[in-house]
């Protein structure tokens, strides 16, 4: 940086560089912009410990403090608002009588804040005369490292269901849940509604009764370098593999993996031994599953004490429509099939006891079973396409790109989303170059004046 403002103090003293030099110049600010374009921001965001990328294209809106006052959010559509320490904030959904509706809420604690293990979010979907349609609530945990965490909102649309249904107002709730000594500041929040339409047959109406419930040994091989994103959105695909990358405290990584509907995912995360140290973190490392809409399915975690450790999800049932009637999370979690993200925490509590690292992550992922085909939608989810597996996502699992896909309006096919990173990335390049090449124009007419 100190090279860059000498050069800068240079030009200005002898006046209008030559063309060559202009030329020359603004060749290199075009590379070092088209870098940060095939670049992306997921990568630069996922760089930095303790950062969470919200989705590029993420609408502002205010959570109101009462429902007459709140905002409508619309299905396929990301959001991005603040969740204040108390107190309740709404926003409002118009639904229709066939649809089911999930909103998901992802709330980001700042960088170093102090959290305890019961800290967390509760979000809750209400009809008009304060129902509850349901209640979520997801904590800090026992890591007490600030993190990402994400709750969600459900209206399941059922002929045979007594509340919630039909169509009209409904309000999406979201309050922090919070110890009287926790700090009081405000945490960022991210919305994703999705709408899922009803199924064309109805099918079963409970839940499977049995399923592959061994665990395979998870894949071998070389490890492929897999750097995660920063976000659901920016999330990184992996397929089935070894998979390698650096983590830090306090970092959260996203990576997304296609399951089709009746394939079953395994996952096993191993944090590598470190060098340095000879502490002891009872909750080092936690991985968490979530389903395409943002539901909870499952998670496992690790203590650490310098040594190398593995933590692995539980057996998963396969998927399928019907999971959705079963109790258990991560069966009624694996109801349709697209894309499930993982999430990988390190706590910030490593860096006092390890140093700030980074420390290696291999994700060994596992997905078997023959594709299937789905329940056959009666209409078009929002954002499209969500709850299948597209040949775009195959492709990018394949080759470690990030896809374009999610719950929020990133597209799905026809590679919307890389146009848009391109665009905005173009945007930036562009506006960065008119300014270097203003600035050198204006100090080449001052010391032509002169």
């Amino acid at each position: 940086m100190g090279r860059r403002t000498a050069g800068w103090r240079t030009w200005a003293r002898r006046g209008r560089p030559s063309a060559h030099a202009r030329v020359a110049a603004a060749g290199m600010v075009l590379s070092l912009c088209t870098a940060a374009i095939l670049t992306g921001p997921s990568a630069w965001a996922a760089d930095t410990p303790n950062s969470y990328a919200f989705a590029a294209d993420a609408r502002s809106v205010t959570g109101a403090t009462r429902t007459t006052d709140a905002e409508r959010l619309q299905p396929g559509a990301t959001y991005r608002s603040s969740l204040p320490a108390d107190g309740k904030i709404y926003y409002r959904l118009t639904l229709d009588a066939a649809s089911t509706a999930y909103v998901s809420a992802t709330a980001v604690p700042g960088p170093g804040t102090s959290v305890s293990a019961t800290d967390g979010i509760r979000v809750s979907i209400q009809d008009a005369n304060s129902r509850f349609c349901s209640r979520d609530t997801a904590s800090i945990g026992a890591g007490r490292s600030p993190r990402p965490i994400t709750a969600l909102g459900v209206r399941e649309a059922s002929p045979g269901g007594a509340l919630c249904q039909g169509s009209g107002t409904y309000f999406v709730v979201v309050e922090r849940v919070r110890r009287a000594d926790s700090p009081a500041d405000a945490w960022d929040l991210e919305l994703a509604p999705v709408s899922e339409p009803p199924a064309q047959q109805g099918g079963a109406t409970s839940a499977p009764e049995g399923w592959n419930s061994a665990s395979p040994e998870p894949p071998t091989g070389e490890p492929e370098s897999r750097p995660g994103g920063a976000g659901f959105d920016t999330a990184t695909s992996i397929g089935q593999g070894v998979w390698n990358s650096d983590i830090r405290p306090g970092q959260t990584l996203f990576y997304e993996v296609p399951v089709d509907w009746g394939r079953q995912l395994y996952a096993t995360a191993e944090l590598g031994s470190s060098s340095s140290g000879d502490g002891f973190v009872p909750s080092a490392l936690a991985m968490s599953l979530y389903n395409p809409v943002r539901g909870y399915v499952d998670d496992a975690g690790v203590a650490y004490d310098g040594s190398q450790r593995s933590a692995a999800l539980q057996p998963l049932p396969p998927v399928e429509y019907r999971n959705r009637h079963a109790v258990s999370d991560k069966v009624s979690g694996m109801r349709f099939a697209g894309s499930y993200y993982l999430v990988v925490h390190l706590a910030e509590r490593m860096a006092d006891e390890f140093g700030d690292g980074p420390f290696g992550l291999t994700l060994r992922v596992r997905v078997e079973g023959a594709a299937q085909s789905g329940p056959g939608y009666a209409g078009q989810s929002e954002p499209q396409d969500v709850f299948e597996v597209t040949a775009q996502e195959r492709e990018a699992a394949e080759e470690g790109g990030t896809a374009a896909a999610g719950s929020g309006t990133a597209a799905r096919g026809g590679g919307e989303a890389s146009m848009k990173v391109i665009a905005a990335g173009g945007i930036g390049a562009g506006t960065v170059l008119l300014v270097v090449l203003g600035a050198w124009t204006v100090m080449g007419r001052r010391r032509a004046g002169a």
